[in-house]
């Protein structure tokens, strides 16, 4: 056994810029390029604007303007400026800041005294102007590093706060900001704030309807009944139902979208099945009241408890130090607010009745069936082959699991290359048995009639919802082939039709692997496209060895070690509106019609075209 010193050297004392840029998971989750919409770039845009939107909730400015320019973003707002005296310490010194003083910003988000200097601690270059009655005070950093810091200067600019920075490149690689993410940050914004304008780019962000205006973006089609808009002090509420599985939240908390939920979603579920029960004087299963749900909820709260700085997930049980707790106050507000709607909307409480009892039905009649293919689930995956676990469970709750993987590939010979080159802590596979079958139209009995769905959700955890998904990335592994995009297709469908909240959070993710080896005696290199091969044979000499990779199974395991490690490529799964999927489906995977024919005619490629590419 080796022995290590421990003496007084040992103790270090790292400064607040070190030890945000040394722990940098702790104050803004993962790092990420961008291609995921929690990567920490976006978190960065999210504590500068959370500080412009409080000065808005606490009446002051009216309008953000946001420009983002490659890897440079601005964030300008019209409040009352910070006081002068204080701007370098707010952005340079720890727990600083006037959110502590509840008399400031009684409902605000950023209470921990962090946010904007992890911003400034993480970026290569920040830059913060405050304006003041005619004043303005500029301090420019680097790496949370102070390297101009003028006196005062006389300024015509309204009153408000700049905010410039560029995320480090040395910590976030190659990274990039995607317009539909950063569109979709600032939305809801304009939803949970109305009256506010947004300035991004060009585009001007509004709403007046508040969460009905959320729920119309994100949904293709008009749910079953008009969406439901309760709204009092400290709490709006919107909903409906469609057509789908799952069930689908929007959860906030003083403008703050906590994407975990937390006790103030758990409270809303509670008291949305309580008041129908009452409603309706029958004790309908929970899972058939809420499946296929699509909702809204925002609630402000005094000083709220975040489980992460990231602030996710609420942690308050209570909605202020003298408040009702959180629970109760959601409780009463739907016991009045939607008990009072049904009554007033008869065609709206008999819709909704009805959808529950549709969905009590096509329970009732797959629970013949639930119970045994449960225990044939339980009892294979105690030699379940097609299932290589990693070593730990994790729960998509914990931050600090965002890495767990499962690999769902086709054949022994790829899943044979994963399993022996993956990361055996973080990583599992999951091996299909030629191609799944199309699941399009079909209801969930086939989930546990078929053995292999049984024992994909089995492995995943996923029949109750994703609450506990054992994996944080789903990603589908198959070659880069007709089979192997038919393949993936069948998983997607199957994934979208069953649960499409796996697609809806951000965890299905398709594997990218290279098509090429182009390499000589002294280097190698991986090639993702043609153009990336041309660069790698001007690179390397007239005359490397290429080789043409038609599946994964021709990818040796030592190889493979370089796509799934830290280089690993994944382009994640994303729908715009969480429920287009249906007119997706109807149209590539359902039955044969005139349309899609023409569809693949007008869009047939012909075998020279190909060949052209990967030569």
């Amino acid at each position: 056994m080796t022995v290590v010193g421990y003496s007084e050297e040992h103790i270090k004392t790292l400064e607040w810029r070190e030890h945000i840029r040394l722990r940098p998971g702790m104050y803004i989750g993962k790092l990420g390029d961008g291609s995921s919409q929690d990567d920490g770039i976006y978190v960065l845009l999210k504590e500068v604007m959370d500080n412009a939107v409080d000065e808005f909730m606490m009446c002051y400015g009216k309008k953000i303007d946001v420009a983002i320019n490659g890897n440079e973003v601005r964030v300008r707002d019209y409040g009352r400026g910070i006081p002068l005296g204080k701007v370098t310490e707010v952005v340079s010194k720890m727990n600083t800041g006037a959110k502590y003083d509840s008399k400031a910003f009684k409902k605000s988000v950023g209470l921990n005294g962090v946010g904007v200097k992890a911003v400034n601690a993480l970026s290569s270059r920040f830059i913060i102007r405050s304006i003041r009655d005619g004043q303005i005070k500029v301090s420019e950093f680097a790496h949370g590093l102070t390297i101009k810091d003028p006196p005062l200067e006389p300024t015509t600019e309204e009153n408000g706060v700049e905010v410039i920075f560029q995320p480090d490149e040395a910590l976030f690689g190659n990274y990039f900001y995607m317009s539909e993410y950063v569109d979709s940050m600032l939305k809801n914004y304009v939803y949970l704030n109305s009256g506010l304008v947004i300035n991004f780019n060009g585009n001007k962000f509004f709403s007046k309807n508040g969460l009905v205006d959320l729920l119309n973006e994100n949904m293709s089609k008009e749910g079953l009944y008009p969406i439901v808009h309760l709204k009092s002090d400290d709490i709006e509420v919107a909903f409906t139902h469609g057509l789908t599985y799952g069930e689908d939240y929007y959860s906030f908390v003083n403008g703050q979208n906590t994407t975990q939920g937390g006790t103030h979603l758990i409270a809303f579920k509670e008291a949305f099945v309580k008041t129908i029960h009452n409603f309706y004087k029958k004790d309908y299963d929970p899972a058939d009241i809420k499946t296929s749900i699509i909702a809204a909820i925002s609630i402000k709260v005094e000083e709220p408890i975040f489980e992460s700085q990231t602030k996710t997930k609420l942690g308050s049980k209570d909605m202020g130090p003298e408040g009702p707790s959180v629970r109760n106050f959601i409780s009463e507000f739907m016991k009045k607010q939607l008990d009072d709607y049904l009554h007033k909307n008869p065609e709206t409480a008999r819709i909704l009745l009805q959808k529950i009892q549709d969905s009590e039905k096509e329970r009732k009649a797959i629970s013949s069936i639930q119970k045994l293919a449960r225990d044939r689930a339980k009892k294979v995956s105690l030699h379940n082959k097609k299932l290589r676990d990693c070593r730990i469970h994790f729960n998509t709750n914990d931050p600090r699991n965002l890495d767990s993987t499962i690999f769902i590939t086709e054949g022994d010979s790829a899943s044979g290359s994963i399993t022996k080159s993956r990361n055996v802590e973080t990583q599992a596979v999951f091996s299909l048995r030629g191609k799944p079958l199309n699941s399009y139209g079909l209801t969930k009995k086939i989930v546990y009639e078929n053995e292999e769905f049984n024992l994909l959700q089995s492995a995943l955890n996923v029949e109750d919802g994703i609450e506990d998904l054992r994996y944080n990335n789903v990603v589908i592994a198959t070659d880069a082939d007709v089979d192997g995009m038919h393949i993936r297709l069948l998983l997607l469908t199957f994934f979208l039709q069953f649960f499409p909240d796996l697609v809806r959070k951000g965890h299905v993710y398709i594997l990218q692997t290279p098509l090429f080896r182009v390499r000589n005696k002294k280097d190698t290199r991986y090639c993702y496209t043609p153009e990336e091969k041309a660069k790698a044979i001007k690179a390397l000499g007239p005359t490397p060895e290429i080789t043409r990779f038609k599946g994964l199974g021709e990818i040796s395991p030592d190889e493979f070690q370089h796509f799934i490690g830290k280089d690993i490529r994944l382009e994640p799964v994303r729908m715009k509106k969480n429920d287009a999927f249906n007119g997706y489906l109807e149209f590539y995977m359902g039955k044969n019609t005139p349309d899609r024919q023409d569809f693949i005619i007008e869009n047939l490629r012909v075998e020279e075209d190909l060949v052209e590419e990967v030569v």
